[in-house]
Parts: structure tokens; C-alpha cells; sequence
């Protein structure tokens, strides 16, 4: 048996997920490192972002991190409307109470900010314990003794053992994958976020949504304004600038041949946004990731032999139709595994902590917030074909539409509903349809002129930062048909566009032209879009190098 270096516990990834399950470990007592791929936590990790406190949740970040809120936190998210637009016509639906529902606070973060401060803690704790946290490690692997997970293998550094590996890595883990808990097959188990952090003084964001200096508004946008594709926008205001972005099932981007910097720029010119971008838009990072649709990914045993899975890494997040929660969810996923270990610890057996975590995941209830039974019993019913059609054919009927203006009420209340927006299909019906109509039969013309100049695809990327290392992306296929989706689906890539990761060009070869595809990844902001869309192999670039993002 190989001598390795040996840790109680080794976690991978400082993020929410990762941080609590270290801050928890370190708490009991365990000697834990902490592994993180970035120059910095927050570097790698990107999100819309509200973070919110359940009350039914056994962990909070402020539980654990009682300055979180003062220190890491962007506004309190105090008004959430959803805006459904048809043209230049907009209902607007207060919907307060769905996200009040269950919420001590919910704040908007940035996460470089967020996590930076997250690591600083972390550090000091797991020091404590004979740990500490070190960065700019790329944890490439498991290690693996007679067949067993036994620790995990780095690009920069020897192989680590461990009782228990805590994979906090991200929607791109590759310990899930070489697990093989998670991979990357279908494009319906995964949404892709595109954002936008526009600069904005503090006092505008006050003066133009009318808020107080302790107050924040997150704005949601669906409808026709996205040429069809399923999803919608979203607008959180921070402390010094707004979160603008897109969220959209991947499988429908795929379909409808979408480019996301297009979806992006269609919400932010669109006359409704004119009210809080004015005349002054300022875009200083433009960023994308890859989210799991915890409905139909989230890994019911996240676990296997010594490691256990949080957070993105595990699917852990909930998104339904305006429910969109990821971060609480990996705090509470990390501080049960961390739970896990130190009772399995305390009876003489810590390798049962996997089998203890998933027991905790669901006597806590997280599992049935993530996979909730109303959707497989109802929602999944909606995306069979023929239900969805009827369903569509109903809604956009003149009885249909009589009966959006007869229950304006109810409607609003139903988008109020957690039981009810827990069933929503992923279906056009409920991101499309109905909004459109709901636009064009109840709501008012916004007069507004929109002056905003969203920046060309180059130019985001230009004002990106990167550290470039060797290739990380191997196309396998560079045929079309197999790979040819990546040159529209990826976030930095578009027909026509000769500066992104992906291009389509026609090659003469042996007499006959072929379609095929060509890879860059210098360009890449490691979303992991291209490996489901392409036939790649993909893996994350070495510790500290790639794509830096400066406010995540």
C-alpha cells in the first residue's frame, strides 16, 4: 500500500456547499483541507445570485458564518415581481408571497465577494484542526485503493488520502463523474445561465427602483421577448450594480438553435428595462454556467464508498418555473455531510457517512424540495406530447384567453403558490404560452425608449480575465452533426463569429466538401455547455489558470 498524505477529511471546493461542510467539519473537531481550483475562492464560480435562508432548513449561512449577511451579502432582496411580456405589452404579477414563503431573508451575492470572505473563514477554522485551505489545486480525481475510493488525485500536487472526500466541486464535478453519479448525456437535466453585472452608484440603483439604501428588488422576465426558447430573465439589484441574466433549459437552446449573448441582449434592450438602465450602461463582466435541474439530476445517494456529493456537484438545485434556489441548499447539503461524518465518526465507523448523509438529505426534507413529488405526479404528466399540445392549443384559443381575463385574481395567485409552481412542466406552456398571453390580454404598452448598447461578443470577452494554460477541451467529433450545436449553444461562440471557442467551416477533403467544427479554448469561461451539446472530453483547466472572474 502506498503512503499518501492523509487528511480526516479533504474538501473539494470552496464554495457554499464546500465552505459548510468545512466551517461544520472543523466545528467537530476534524482535521480538514480544503482544496479549491481557483486564484481565489469566487474565481471559478458564477451565479444569478440571491442566497436565501429557509426557515425550515436545518443550516443557514449566517448560522454558520453569523457576519455572512454585513460581510458577503450584496441587498436584502425585500419586493420579487415577475414580468410577462408579449411585444412592448407587460403584466406585472407581485409574487412576494412565493418567495417569502419559508424565507427569513434572501440577499443578492456576487460570488467572488461572497466566496473570498467564505475561504477567509474557512481557513482560519480548519487551521484550528491541523488543516487549512489551499488554492489554485486542480483535484483531478479519486484515488482508489482495491477497487475503493480512498482520497483524491491533483494536478498539482501528490495524491491525498482521506476518511471522507467532500466534492463541493460544481455543476462540472469530475469526482461525481469518476463516480460515475453524474454525467453529462442529456441535455434536458440541465438549464444554462448567461449574466451580465452592469456598474451602477449605489444611489441610482436607490433612486431608480425606489428602495432605501437596506432594500432590493429581483425582477424576473418571461414570455415572447426569447424567440421561443423555454426559460426566462432575471434583474437582482446589488450594492453597487444590478445582475442581469438568462436562464434557459439547455435542451431548448440546443433545438431552437439559440445564441445565448443574443437572448441576453434581447432582455436588455427590450423597452421594459429602460426604467432601471437609463442611459449610462456600464457592463463590466459578462459570465455563464452551466445549472442542473435538481427535478430530474439530483442524485437521490449522493454518495459512494468515502466520498459524498453537495451542491451542484450532487444536482442540488431547485429551479421551477420562478423558484430558483441553489446555494441554500448546498449550505444545508454540506453541513449534513459534515453531521454525517462526525456521527459516523463518533460510533467507530466514519465510513457510513455517506450512508448517514443521505439518510439526513431526506428526514430534513431537502430531497423532496429538490425532486418534489407534485411535479412527478402532475409536471411530468404536462411535457408528455400530446398533453402539451392540447394544453397549448387551450391556452392560445379565444376561451383560453376569455379565461385569462376573467381570472387575472386567480392567476396571480397561482404564481404565488408553492404547490402549484412545484408542478410546472418544462414545457412552453408555462415559460412561453401562457406569459405571452397573459402580455397581450392583461397587460400595458411600455412607452419607454431603450438606449442600452449591450457590448459585442469580443468585446466581453476582451474585458475578460484569463491565465492560459494548456487545452482543456478535446473535441473527439468535429463533424457537424455531431458537434456542430456548440457553435450556437456556447456562451462565448456564435454563427458567423471568428473569435470564440466553436466554429463551423466547410473543408474540402479527397474531392467532396465536409461541415465540421473547429475548438479554441483560450476563449472558454468553462461552463461546461460543449460537453453535452458536442461529443468532447472535458476536464477543468490546472489550478489557477483559465478564465478569472472578477464579481462571479
Amino acid at each position: 500500500m502506498t503512503d499518501h498524505e492523509r487528511y480526516e477529511a479533504v474538501v473539494v471546493g470552496c464554495g457554499p456547499g464546500g465552505a459548510a461542510a468545512a466551517a461544520n467539519l472543523a466545528r467537530n473537531g476534524v482535521e480538514t483541507l480544503v482544496l479549491e481550483r481557483g486564484v481565489d475562492a469566487g474565481s471559478k464560480n458564477v451565479s444569478g445570485g440571491l442566497i436565501y435562508a429557509e426557515e425550515s432548513a436545518p443550516y443557514t449561512i449566517d448560522g454558520l458564518f453569523p457576519d455572512f449577511r454585513e460581510e458577503a451579502s450584496e441587498r436584502p432582496v425585500t419586493e420579487n415581481y415577475i414580468h410577462n411580456v408579449a411585444g412592448d405589452k407587460v403584466k406585472t404579477f407581485d409574487i412576494g408571497d412565493l418567495h417569502h414563503h419559508d424565507t427569513a431573508w434572501a440577499d443578492s451575492v456576487l460570488r467572488r465577494r461572497m466566496d473570498s470572505w467564505l475561504a477567509r473563514r474557512v481557513h482560519e477554522l480548519t487551521r484550528e484542526t491541523g488543516g487549512g485551505l489551499l488554492t489554485e489545486v486542480h483535484v483531478t480525481g479519486l484515488l482508489r485503493e482495491k477497487g475503493e475510493i480512498v482520497g483524491v488525485t491533483c494536478e498539482e500536487l501528490d495524491p491525498i488520502e482521506a476518511d471522507i472526500v467532500v466534492a463541493a466541486d460544481g455543476v462540472n464535478s469530475e469526482l461525481a463523474r469518476d463516480a460515475g453519479l453524474m454525467d453529462w448525456e442529456d441535455p434536458d437535466e440541465w438549464f444554462q445561465g448567461v449574466k451580465a453585472v452592469a456598474e451602477m452608484d449605489p444611489d441610482v440603483v436607490d433612486e431608480r427602483f425606489d428602495i432605501d439604501e437596506d432594500e432590493g428588488e429581483a425582477h424576473l422576465f418571461s414570455g415572447d421577448l426569447f424567440d421561443g426558447v423555454r426559460g426566462g430573465g432575471f434583474l437582482y439589484t446589488n450594492e453597487a450594480s444590478l445582475s442581469i441574466g438568462t436562464v434557459f433549459h439547455l435542451d431548448s437552446i440546443a433545438e431552437e438553435r439559440a445564441e445565448p449573448q443574443e437572448l441576453l441582449d434581447s432582455l436588455l434592450t427590450h423597452p421594459l428595462m429602460a426604467q432601471w438602465l437609463g442611459d449610462d450602461y456600464h457592463e463590466v463582466e459578462y459570465s455563464a454556467k452551466l445549472v442542473p435541474d435538481s427535478k430530474k439530476a439530483a442524485l437521490t445517494a449522493p454518495h459512494q464508498d468515502r466520498l459524498v456529493v453537495v451542491g451542484d456537484a450532487a444536482g442540488q438545485m431547485q429551479a421551477q418555473g420562478p423558484i430558483i434556489k441553489g446555494m441554500n441548499h448546498a449550505v444545508t447539503a454540506g453541513a449534513l455531510a459534515a453531521e454525517a461524518f462526525a456521527d459516523a465518526r463518533s460510533r467507530g465507523d466514519p465510513h457510513r457517512a455517506g450512508e448517514f448523509y443521505e439518510k439526513k438529505l431526506h428526514d430534513e426534507g431537502v430531497m423532496d424540495k429538490l425532486r418534489p413529488t407534485s411535479y412527478r405526479a402532475v409536471g411530468k404528466i404536462g411535457e408528455l406530447g400530446p398533453i402539451d399540445g392540447v394544453a397549448n392549443a387551450v391556452a392560445e384559443s379565444a376561451v383560453g384567453r376569455f379565461g385569462v381575463r376573467a381570472a387575472e385574481g386567480l392567476v396571480e395567485r397561482a404564481y404565488n403558490s408553492p404547490t402549484l409552481v412545484s408542478m410546472i412542466p418544462d414545457t412552453k406552456l408555462p415559460y412561453v404560452t401562457l406569459p405571452t398571453i397573459l402580455g397581450e390580454e392583461l397587460g400595458e404598452r411600455v412607452t419607454d425608449e431603450n438606449h442600452v448598447q449591450p457590448p459585442e461578443l469580443d468585446d466581453r470577452i476582451g474585458d475578460l480575465t484569463y491565465d492560459v494554460g494548456d487545452p482543456h477541451i478535446e473535441l473527439v467529433d468535429n463533424s457537424f452533426e455531431a458537434s456542430g450545436t456548440a457553435v450556437t449553444a456556447c456562451p462565448v461562440s456564435a454563427k458567423d463569429f471568428g473569435g470564440g471557442c466553436y466554429r463551423d467551416e466547410m473543408v474540402q477533403t479527397n474531392g467532396h466538401e465536409e461541415h465540421l467544427v473547429s475548438l479554441d479554448t483560450q476563449p472558454c469561461v468553462e461552463c461546461g455547455t460543449c460537453a453535452v451539446v458536442a461529443d468532447t472530453d472535458w476536464e477543468h483547466p490546472a489550478g489557477g489558470k483559465g478564465v478569472e472572474f472578477e464579481q462571479g
